[in-house]
């Protein structure tokens, strides 16, 4: 194994020890809230400090337990991803403070579990297809509350290979896509304003009525994609592959199509 994979490995690993950590401290604080093992010491922190040392305590008092959980995890393996990811979801609704961590933490898991699959099934000669896992990750990060998200801040799924994917109505404004493989995905209506599609490989995928005003889709291949309806107002296409594109009532306002190629 060469020092790139052995990295992304251990990349993979604090992902998952990261998730986990947040699952097993959400499933403790739930079972404690359910169970009512909420002691007198803590109703009576709540009425004798503000509101805000209380919020202090409490998220110290998580940090804490997230620490303490992680030390353990460095051996386990996770046999229900699924699970793992719908608990993140809960998790970053329940707990707003911690909703761009969170979703870090999946695009983290999906850029070295997708390219780590990907390889081992081209190894076989047959076609990747994305795992469930990843549709299941993108999906939840597709829906997030993008209120929460942090500001100048962007989601980095650069170099991901995601093949085959339904991130139909995705919000993925201002994500950083450089050179992902999107081959084939579905993006219909999918919100890409702003985002960053250098060299990515969209050929072959489904576009129509999504938002890439703004977008940034310098020598991106386009080949045979459908943009039908596609909002490209000021997109930068400049140098992109659009051979055998759809591109009937797509608004194309203000783009950069300098050097792009059509036939």
């Amino acid at each position: 194994m060469d020092k790139h994979n052995r990295l992304q490995e251990k990349q993979l690993k604090i992902s998952i020890c990261m998730a986990m950590a947040i699952i097993n401290t959400y499933q403790i604080f739930k079972q404690q809230f359910t169970s009512k093992q909420i002691g007198l010491k803590e109703i009576i922190l709540g009425i004798v400090v503000t509101p805000e040392q209380t919020r202090k305590i409490k998220f110290q008092a998580l940090q804490n337990r997230l620490f303490e959980v992680a030390q353990h995890l460095n051996h386990e393996q996770n046999e229900d991803r699924l699970a793992v990811i719908y608990d993140l979801e809960q998790f970053s609704q329940s707990y707003p403070q911690y909703h761009w961590q969170i979703m870090s933490i999946l695009t983290h898991f999906v850029q070295n579990y997708a390219g780590k699959m990907n390889r081992y099934e081209l190894n076989k000669n047959s076609l990747p297809t994305i795992s469930r896992e990843i549709q299941v990750a993108l999906t939840v990060i597709g829906r997030r509350d993008t209120h929460q998200d942090e500001e100048e801040e962007q989601l980095d799924l650069s170099h991901t290979d995601m093949r085959g994917a339904n991130l139909h109505q995705a919000h993925l404004e201002l994500t950083n896509l450089y050179q992902a493989n999107l081959s084939g995905t579905n993006l219909s209506g999918a919100n890409l304003s702003g985002a960053i599609l250098s060299a990515a490989n969209l050929s072959g995928a489904n576009l129509s009525g999504a938002n890439l005003s703004g977008a940034i889709l310098s020598a991106a291949n386009l080949s045979g994609a459908n943009l039908a309806g596609t909002n490209l107002q000021q997109a930068n296409l400049y140098l992109a592959n659009l051979e055998g594109a759809t591109l009937s009532d797509a608004i194309l306002e203000g783009a950069n199509l300098r050097e792009a190629k059509f036939n």
